[in-house]
C-alpha cells in the first residue's frame, strides 16, 4: 500500500513537472514589442496596407513579432495629449505618426526617450521636430512630404483647369494648427502671383465641412482649394459628393479624393509615405537609432479626373 502511494506521488509530481515546463518556457520568451500608431484621420485601408508592407520589408509581421495599436482620431486633435501620455506611460517601443504634423509634435512633447517616426507635411526643422534633415537628433526621425511646397503648384493647376475661376475658397482645418497657420501665411502670396483672389473658410468637423460648402456657394466662389489635412483626406467621399452636388471645381491634397470622384489633386504619394514610416519603424525595432536615420520624402504625384 505504501509502495502504491509512493509511486502515485512520484507519478503526480512527474506529470506536474512535465506540465509546468512548457509554461515556464513560454514565460521566458521575450515580450512582443508594441508600436503606438497615431493618425488624426479615420481608418485608412490603403495607408494601413502600406504601413504593414513597410514593416514587412524591415522583417516584422504584425501579430507574429510585433503588435501595433491603432489610434484613429477622426479630427479630434484635443485627444492627442492624453493619448500620447498613455502610450508613454505604457512604454511602447515606438510611436509612429504618419501624415500628421500635430500628432508628431504631440508625441515629441510627451517623450524624449521613446523613438518617434513621423510623416509630416512641412519642413520638420521649421516644425521643431529635428534640428538637421541629414542627421536628425534626439528621439525623432521620419518622412517629410512638404505639402506646402506643392500647394502653390496645385493652385496653379486648378487655375489651368478652370481658367475663368478667379475667386478661390481655401478650406483649412483650424484644429490642425501648424498646417492651418502655414496655409494662412503662404497662400495669399501664391494666389496674388497668378492673379487670384482667395477667401479662407474653416472646418474641423463633418457638419462644418457641409457648412463650408454652403458658404462658398452663397459667396459665389468660383472654385475650392482644400488645404492639406489628414482629417480632410479621410472625409474624401463627403468632399467629392458635396463638390458634385454644388458643381464646384475643387483641388485636393491627396489622390485618394480623386479616386472617389474628386476633380484633381497634386501631392506626394501618401501610401509611399506610410510605407516608409513602416520601414523606419521596423528598423528602429531592430535597434537602429532615430538619430542615424535621414529624413526623406516620397514622390509627388498628380491625379485628375479630367
Amino acid at each position: 500500500m505504501l509502495f502504491d502511494q509512493l509511486h502515485r506521488r512520484e507519478f503526480i509530481t512527474l506529470i506536474g513537472g512535465a506540465a509546468a515546463w512548457p509554461l515556464a518556457a513560454r514565460a521566458q520568451q521575450p515580450a512582443m514589442p508594441v508600436v503606438g500608431f497615431v493618425n488624426a484621420g479615420s481608418s485608412d485601408a490603403r495607408g494601413l496596407a502600406a504601413f504593414r508592407k513597410g514593416l514587412n520589408e524591415a522583417g516584422y509581421v504584425e501579430g507574429q513579432n510585433v503588435r501595433v495599436e491603432y489610434h484613429w482620431l477622426e479630427g479630434q486633435f484635443d485627444r492627442l495629449p492624453s493619448l500620447m501620455a498613455d502610450l508613454v506611460r505604457r512604454r511602447v517601443a515606438v510611436i509612429a505618426t504618419p501624415a500628421g504634423n500635430f500628432a508628431a509634435l504631440a508625441a515629441k512633447a510627451a517623450t524624449t526617450t521613446i523613438p518617434i517616426v513621423f510623416g509630416v507635411g512641412e519642413d520638420p526643422v521649421k516644425l521643431g521636430l529635428v534640428t538637421n534633415l541629414a542627421r536628425p537628433d534626439g528621439n525623432t526621425t521620419g518622412i517629410s512630404f512638404f505639402t506646402l511646397e506643392v500647394a502653390a503648384k496645385r493652385l496653379g493647376l486648378l487655375h489651368d483647369l478652370v481658367p475663368r475661376a478667379v475667386r478661390i475658397a481655401v478650406l483649412v482645418n483650424p484644429a490642425n494648427v501648424p498646417t492651418a497657420e502655414a496655409t494662412l501665411r503662404d497662400m495669399p502670396e501664391a494666389a496674388r502671383a497668378i492673379g487670384l483672389q482667395i477667401q479662407f473658410l474653416n472646418a474641423s468637423t463633418i457638419r462644418e465641412i457641409e457648412a463650408a460648402f454652403a458658404n462658398l456657394v452663397r459667396d459665389r466662389a468660383d472654385a475650392l482649394f482644400v488645404a492639406g489635412d489628414t482629417f480632410f483626406v479621410s472625409r474624401r467621399v463627403q468632399f467629392a459628393t458635396l463638390a458634385a452636388r454644388y458643381g464646384i471645381p475643387a483641388a485636393y491634397p491627396g489622390r485618394e479624393v480623386v479616386e472617389v470622384g474628386g476633380l484633381m489633386s497634386y501631392a506626394t504619394d501618401r501610401a509611399d509615405m506610410f510605407r516608409q514610416v513602416g520601414v523606419y519603424t521596423g528598423q528602429i525595432l531592430k535597434g537602429a537609432k532615430p538619430a542615424c536615420r535621414c529624413c526623406s520624402r516620397p514622390n509627388s504625384s498628380w491625379s485628375s479626373t479630367c
